[in-house]
């Protein structure tokens, strides 16, 4: 366990597993559709959890990335600042958000009416974290790894400033780290 870290919620092989799960999930729905989703990941703490989600879902996909910002610290501002757009055409195609963490919903909120605007035929969400309590907008994602506590996360593509985005596994920091 990293020095900073003050406990571990989430295990590397517990998210492993959960992946497996959901890209079979993934796989059985969008299958019995016969539609292929374009998992579009929000970078830059996706990437890990699309990483390994990718491995598990057994449809012709690929992949885009969109750099959407909405955090300064450990607090969400509200202000949804978008750095990448998608260099992928999307018109008439399904789209899989693939997120990190669903927290107040804004950020999700934003970018599916951005997608869909954009002309995509449907946009549904696969997050690992959720955060409920949070939540001040009426959006649930599709697909779920796990539901998580009111805390500040770390690892697995969540950082605090920029750092812990590579530890593999979840956890809290130390209190005195946020000082």
């Amino acid at each position: 366990m990293h020095k900073d870290i003050k406990k571990i919620l989430i295990s590397e092989e517990q998210i492993r597993s959960r992946c497996d799960e959901l890209g079979k999930q993934i796989t059985e729905d969008y299958g019995k559709e016969g539609r292929t989703p374009l998992l579009v990941a929000l970078l830059r703490g996706s990437v890990p959890f699309l990483a390994e989600l990718i491995k598990h879902i057994d449809l012709d996909i690929q992949y885009d990335f969109m750099d959407v910002t909405s955090y300064a610290g450990t607090k969400s501002t509200g202000d949804i600042k978008i750095l990448k757009d998608l260099d992928t055409s999307i018109e008439g195609v399904d789209i899989l958000l693939v997120e990190d963490i669903v927290d107040t919903g804004k950020t999700i909120k934003s970018v599916k009416e951005l997608l869909m605007n954009k002309g995509a035929r449907s946009v549904k969400v696969v997050t690992l974290l959720d955060k409920p309590s949070r939540r001040t907008e009426d959006v649930n994602p599709e697909y779920c790894g796990f539901e998580v506590e009111d805390l500040f996360v770390v690892g697995y593509g969540m950082d605090f400033d920029q750092k812990y985005r590579c530890l593999p596994y979840i956890g809290v920091l130390k209190d005195e780290l946020y000082q």
